[in-house]
């Protein structure tokens, strides 16, 4: 099994054995020194491509757009290892199926969504992922730099975002002064995934409550109540879903952009959703996936639910709160990776 990277582990060796990392500035908000922006891995085969972090100056109308493909699945999943040589996968986007009719209130009804394509993380982000960035580490279990970050406040994960964009000389997605620290979809740096992205990374165009198929195989595929021994674990050590993603189902629950709207499914667009606007006080933001605590019904990839931001808590506890990231990229960036035009 692959460990993610930044923690001094070298991942990829064996495709490539010429490549000289990068590494993280020592100080906040300081520069990479020069290194391959992607290596690129194909599922079907092996291709690699180098090029210089994306200009801030890529404009929206760049962005790479929905895909006309009908079939949800993509074609052709790519495996990337982002500047700061952490591993991501890209997704070209399409139309699924997002929610579910068979299960909770809030997950109804089933509808056809149409996503943009995105770059997600391969794994949670870890406590030596979020160390690199100087962020103090909130987490409970602390064995492992490999461990998932968690108790991390909504706010939190953002900055995060900020820092790792801002580390790969990428525009930063959030707005630190707005209360709600504000999201820019525009800008080309890194945010929390919408709660759209997340289910259709998680379902990767299964129609069933999990991609694996029946029940009895989440212990292959997660950390959960049934096999965790109550707490969090190092990522990537159950089995990826099919698009090549780690713990979609469990080990900690994941952070999403959106406010968290229990009857949200009613009227959402069926292009590219970002969750209902902001109430103001008492938000309640979308945790998606099980984690270390849930029992097996809670793991499903359909599972809706909302919880404090715990950015006003200064003892902010939750013990399986965690997240990982994405990124839009541009048609010339996917152009250059191999990728078919998006225009």
């Amino acid at each position: 099994m692959v460990p993610p990277a930044g923690e001094g582990v070298e991942v990829m060796s064996e495709c490539l054995s010429a490549r000289s990392p990068g590494t993280w500035a020592t100080g906040r908000r300081q520069r990479f020194r020069k290194a391959p922006f992607f290596a690129l891995i194909a599922l079907g085969g092996l291709s690699t491509s180098c090029e210089k972090a994306a200009s801030d100056a890529r404009t929206e109308t760049e962005l790479a757009t929905v895909p006309t493909a009908s079939s949800a699945a993509p074609s052709s999943p790519l495996e990337v290892l982002s500047k700061s040589n952490i591993e991501m996968v890209y997704l070209p986007g399409g139309e699924f199926t997002m929610g579910s009719n068979r299960g909770h209130p809030e997950e109804a009804p089933a509808h056809k969504v149409r996503l943009s394509g995105f770059l997600i993380d391969k794994f949670e982000v870890t406590q030596g992922m979020f160390a690199q960035v100087q962020l103090p580490n909130p987490s409970h279990w602390r064995e492992s730099p490999r461990q998932p970050v968690e108790r991390v406040r909504w706010r939190d994960a953002k900055q995060y975002c900020n820092e790792r964009s801002l580390a790969e000389s990428l525009k930063p997605c959030y707005n630190e002064r707005t209360p709600d620290w504000e999201c820019d979809f525009a800008a080309n740096g890194y945010r929390l995934p919408t709660e759209a992205e997340w289910e259709f990374a998680a379902r990767t165009g299964a129609d069933g409550p999990y991609d694996f198929g029946p029940p009895d195989k989440l212990r292959q595929h997660a950390w959960f109540a049934g096999n965790a021994s109550e707490k969090t674990h190092p990522v990537g050590q159950k089995k990826p879903n099919r698009w090549g993603l780690h713990d979609l189902y469990g080990n900690v629950s994941e952070w999403c952009e959106d406010v968290y709207g229990p009857d949200y499914y009613q009227q959402s667009p069926a292009v590219d959703p970002r969750g209902p606007p902001s109430p103001g006080k008492d938000v309640k933001r979308v945790l998606r996936g099980g984690s270390w605590k849930s029992s097996a019904d809670m793991c499903r990839a359909t599972v809706r639910r909302g919880e404090p931001s715990g950015n006003a808590d200064a003892c902010f506890s939750t013990d399986y709160c965690g997240f990982r990231c994405v990124r839009r990229v541009t048609a010339d960036e996917l152009r250059q990776m191999g990728a078919p035009s998006t225009r």
